[in-house]
């Protein structure tokens, strides 16, 4: 018996793997330009025209064959038809049946394919919006502070001329037929000055020898006689606290007030 004669590996494909190959080939085409014409609602071209896209590569071979089985099937309908010379470029959008061949034949391939695609495509995209989000908190953030800082700049400003009309107002006490300040001549400076140091300052009450020092800067007249007698007129009116003191180093500034020896002023 003759022996067989040894397989070459140059011997052409049997046909039916080279037709079932075509045929494979031919469906993806298909479900790829129905997948373009449904993920977009609308008109398209059906076949790619130059740079323009289309749902199909070709007008030739099974791309052509494809594109003619979509519409011979109901798949595409064809919408409109524009004439190039002797070219004519049809517009095809997807009919309802579209949908339901996709969702039948769709292989588990291409849609795990199409789910990697879109996985990768969101996680590229993830950076990009981590960035724009700290960009947009950012910009957030320095608005926020802007105007907050500005509306306390303008609180401040505000409690500023509150706190010059309280002052103002001090001026003139209950039961008095003129102004403090035409009784005690510096009084707005010594209440100003009180209340610049309370602010500034947790010291408590302010010893008399320092206010009377910060008088003779702008009073330089001022003789302590007459600084007492102020003070102690301020303290009647409620303008300012005078309040005793267990020390004190000058006790010439003293003054007598409420039955007491007081050496300290505030408000």
């Amino acid at each position: 018996m003759d022996a067989a004669p040894p397989p070459h590996s140059d011997m052409p494909a049997p046909p039916t793997a080279t037709v079932t190959a075509a045929g494979e080939r031919r469906g993806e085409l298909l479900l790829d330009g129905l997948k373009q014409a449904i993920a977009a609602a609308g008109e398209h071209r059906l076949f790619r025209f130059g740079r323009l896209a289309g749902l199909f590569p070709s007008r030739a071979g099974l791309s052509a064959e494809a594109a003619g089985q979509a519409l011979r099937m109901g798949l595409l309908e064809t919408v409109r038809s524009e004439t190039r010379g002797k070219l004519v470029v049809e517009w095809v959008q997807a009919t309802s049946r579209a949908v339901a061949y996709v969702h039948e034949h769709d292989s588990p391939k291409s849609v795990l394919r199409e789910l990697k695609e879109l996985l990768q495509a969101g996680r590229d995209g993830v950076p990009q919006w981590m960035n724009e989000t700290k960009a947009e908190l950012a910009d957030l953030s320095y608005r926020f502070t802007a105007r907050a800082t500005a509306l306390l700049k303008r609180l401040d400003e505000v409690a500023e001329r509150v706190e010059a009309a309280l002052r103002r107002a001090e001026m003139k006490a209950p039961g008095l037929a003129e102004p403090v300040n035409r009784l005690v001549p510096w009084a707005p400076a010594a209440l100003e000055y009180l209340d610049q140091r309370a602010a500034s300052s947790a010291a408590g009450d302010c010893p008399l020898p320092d206010l009377f020092q910060a008088l003779r800067e702008q009073f330089p007249d001022l003789e302590i006689p007459a600084f007492q007698d102020g003070v102690r007129r301020l303290h009647d009116v409620r303008a300012i606290r005078l309040a005793p003191s267990h020390a004190m180093a000058e006790p010439e500034y003293a003054v007598v007030a409420d039955g007491q020896l007081m050496y300290a002023a505030g408000r």
